[in-house]
């Protein structure tokens, strides 16, 4: 099939088909999500962030203070991979750092699930 025959096509499910149709194809076994569950992903906290030109960044010294983006107590960025994933806040957890969720910002994603939940 040529680049002319696809303009005039009016129905392109036959040829992408949506996922639920992608597993009931014969021969084509569906995966589970558990099987995605243990691969790893990076976790940041951002605090905040701000531009600053170069030259002013080449001439900083210990005791410089930058001023950031964010008011203090305002919720973190919670970002999974560089992606923003939720808000949260600090808190400490036996000695340790942790995070607490406060908004989840893409539901849709679907990245964490049930990880709003309660």
């Amino acid at each position: 099939m040529g680049l002319e025959e696809l303009d005039n096509l009016d129905n392109l499910d036959e040829f992408f088909p949506s996922d639920n149709e992608t597993a009931l194809l014969p021969g084509k076994k569906s995966r589970e999500l558990d099987f995605f569950r243990h691969i790893p992903v990076t976790v940041t906290l951002e605090v905040a962030s701000t531009e600053i030109p170069l030259g002013d960044l080449m001439q900083l010294h210990e005791g410089t203070v930058i001023k950031l983006d964010k008011q203090a107590g305002e919720a973190l960025d919670i970002k999974v991979n560089g992606r923003l994933l939720a808000k949260g806040e600090v808190v400490v957890v036996n000695g340790a750092y942790g995070i607490r969720i406060t908004a989840i910002e893409d539901p849709e994603a679907g990245l964490l699930p049930g990880l709003g939940q309660n």
